[in-house]
């Protein structure tokens, strides 16, 4: 039951590798963007140690720009797949470049080829949080205390 494939071992290499790579974008300066709370504590969980920008805590995505096109940050939107997730990153990425903001997609790609499509929403992330803190067997109640 608790046995791991060695794929699921290279996708959590990829993932570890995934993360150290955001955590440095995010010391830099950069602006990690999800789309909601859950997405947020998914990313947290998995070992990202910046402070990501929450989408739905905006008025919509005027008022998102509005509040980051002064910056003269690198914006890494990680928003979900889905319908929703990829109109909302069609309608950010062009206002942010209107206004001249650095926009990445890099990420968004990195992490749907890392998990072979299998996360099509950033809050599915938490299936790989306890491999990922170095949790291991077959008991799944004790990965919430980890």
């Amino acid at each position: 039951m608790g046995y791991q494939s060695s794929s699921d071992e290279h996708v959590i290499e990829k993932l570890r590798g995934f993360v150290g790579m955001l955590n440095a974008e995010s010391e830099k300066g950069s602006v990690v963007v999800v789309e909601g709370r859950r997405d947020a504590e998914a990313l947290l969980s998995i070992g990202f140690t910046g402070i990501p920008a929450v989408f739905h805590n905006f008025k919509g995505v005027a008022d998102f720009v509005d509040s980051h096109s002064h910056a003269d940050k690198k914006i890494i939107l990680l928003l979900d797949m889905d319908r929703t997730g990829k109109y909302l990153t069609s309608r950010l990425v062009s206002q942010l470049q209107f206004r001249r903001n650095s926009v990445n997609l890099f990420y968004k790609h990195t992490l749907a080829r890392i998990t072979n499509g299998k996360v099509r929403h950033v809050e599915d992330l938490l299936i790989y949080a306890a491999p990922l803190s170095g949790v291991t067997g077959a008991r799944k109640d004790l990965y919430f205390y980890a």
